[in-house]
């Protein structure tokens, strides 16, 4: 029976089964000595991105661009601030239910395991992955101009399905790009802390533009008719269907089915399977553990800092733009982590970023009481960098984790296990959003009163350090030194339980250890 893990997302002549281990080829002497300093610094980036464009497929590295920067970044963003301005503005609702309505959001971001597992193993006309770039393209084209129809303003419960149908939108591209990276990263082990690099500076990119207009647009056309925009980005979804290189299965109609059914069944066995794992689970928890506890108190904020009267009054252009620098901060915390930290033990390293997380919480607590005035900092210079603080750790604080994730992903079903373990992080903000409009409605934080939101944001604060207590979850290892789950399915019995129909189903270490 032919096999569905044929299709390549590394052409033929850049790829072989026996160049697994293939190492990036390194930049020609005379560029790098011949040229001077400002010239190799600002060449820099772009021989990285020919070097990615040569060991991967070029299509690939346009479908990164699109979904994390156009989609995940812009339409992220832009979707963030628009839809605040809507639900406070044109529907008139309450932080508490806002905070509610934005876990909503997330639901399509939980079930990323569902549409992983559709993109493994449910081929449309031979294709895994490019149908569903079209779909998802499709879906958010619709819900956005359903939602900015300007003559109309809908009412609670559809403009919510609209903006749920938006975020799968989203959701949905963002799985089925994730499956072609964690297949990559499988296949050129060295380049996967680049290619997360690469998605890190994309999507903060697209946010940096997607902050800077947002509140241009909303002042300008409106948040209902804003959010029209977003078809935008939806479209290109559509367009990177049509162009991104997989290469056809042959398999006839029943084949297929009967294929279908069995990948399936091997999909959720190998799911089950491997999660149980020690090296698997306990990263997984922290994950969620570490998103959850911070309880997310946003719309309480963006309540109190838009309000002339209780807080400072910012203008949309000035929200959009202070979210835009935020995104420059992020791109420096990718930064950071790819040319600082990405060696360092991810116990030591996630310890130090968490504390360094809840301690900068504090920044938002000076703001709230006022202390900045004291202080003789301005509300705009001292919302600015506690912007940029919060945007670098929080980078710094993903980045490890999500390499981490990329890591245990089990060949055949990557798409789908990566999905998995993308959807506890999604759970995570659920969780953190639910948590947040359960903390302001349990201290009667409304759109005109704010006068505990100082106590919601220092239990908020004390959650973040509290989260310290699970570090031991994480591994105390360098990613080239980690366990794998592999090494211990070939020295244990459990390695039989996750073949398939396939090719044996292996798990995709890190690095293998260099003979000295």
């Amino acid at each position: 029976m032919p096999n569905l893990e044929t299709q390549n997302l590394i052409p033929p002549s850049h790829y072989s089964p026996a160049t697994t281990h293939h190492h990036p080829q390194p930049l020609p002497e005379s560029t790098t000595n011949q040229s001077n300093p400002i010239t190799s610094l600002i060449l820099q980036p772009f021989q990285w991105l020919k070097m990615l464009s040569t060991e991967l497929n070029p299509s690939f590295i346009l479908g990164i661009f699109l979904i994390y920067g156009l989609s995940q970044g812009f339409s992220g963003s832009f979707f963030k601030v628009v839809t605040e301005y809507y639900w406070k503005d044109v529907q008139k609702v309450q932080p508490s239910k806002v905070q509610v309505f934005i876990g909503l959001y997330h639901i399509p971001w939980v079930m990323k395991p569902v549409w992983g597992l559709m993109t493994d193993v449910f081929p449309i006309m031979g294709y895994r992955r490019r149908p569903y770039f079209i779909v998802a393209g499709v879906v958010g084209v619709v819900a956005a101009a359903m939602v900015a129809e300007g003559d109309v303003r809908l009412g609670v419960a559809a403009a919510m399905w609209c903006l749920i149908a938006i975020a799968a939108g989203m959701a949905i591209a963002d799985v089925t790009i994730d499956a072609c990276i964690a297949k990559n990263s499988i296949e050129l082990k060295e380049l996967a802390p680049d290619m997360q690099s690469l998605c890190g500076v994309c999507s903060s990119a697209g946010a940096l533009v997607g902050f800077a207009t947002s509140g241009f647009f909303v002042d300008h056309l409106g948040p209902q008719i804003a959010l029209g925009i977003l078809a935008i980005p939806s479209a290109s979804q559509i367009l990177l269907g049509f162009v991104i290189y997989e290469k056809k299965t042959s398999d006839d109609l029943s084949t297929k089915k009967r294929q279908a059914i069995v990948n399936l069944g091997g999909a959720l066995k190998g799911m089950y399977e491997t999660i149980q794992f020690p090296e698997v689970w306990k990263p997984s928890l922290y994950m969620y553990i570490s998103l959850a506890l911070s309880i997310s108190t946003h719309e309480g904020q963006f309540y109190w800092y838009t309000d002339p009267k209780a807080g400072p009054g910012f203008s949309q252009e000035l929200v959009g733009i202070v979210h835009a620098i935020g995104a420059l901060a992020s791109i420096a915390g990718v930064l950071i982590y790819h040319k600082l930290l990405k060696d360092y033990p991810f116990r030591k390293l996630l310890f130090s970023a968490q504390l360094v997380y809840g301690l900068s919480g504090f920044l938002d607590l000076i703001f709230i009481l006022r202390w900045n005035l004291v202080l003789g900092l301005p509300d705009y210079l001292f919302v600015v960098m506690e912007e940029c603080v919060s945007r670098v750790v929080s980078r710094v604080r993903w980045m490890p984790m999500i390499v981490l994730s990329t890591s245990l992903c089990p060949i055949g079903i990557e798409g789908t296990f990566f999905a998995l373990l993308m959807s506890i992080d999604s759970f995570g903000s659920l969780s953190s959003k639910w948590g947040g409009a359960i903390i302001l409605h349990a201290f009667h934080v409304t759109r005109t009163d704010f006068e505990n939101l100082w106590l919601v944001i220092l239990v908020r604060n004390l959650l973040r350090i509290a989260t310290l207590g699970f570090i031991f979850l994480v591994p105390n290892a360098a990613r080239f030194d980690i366990q794998n789950p592999r090494d211990i399915l070939q020295s244990g019995s459990k390695r039989t339980d996750l073949e398939t129909n396939r090719d044996s189903l292996q798990l995709l270490p890190l690095k293998e250890r260099q003979e000295v």
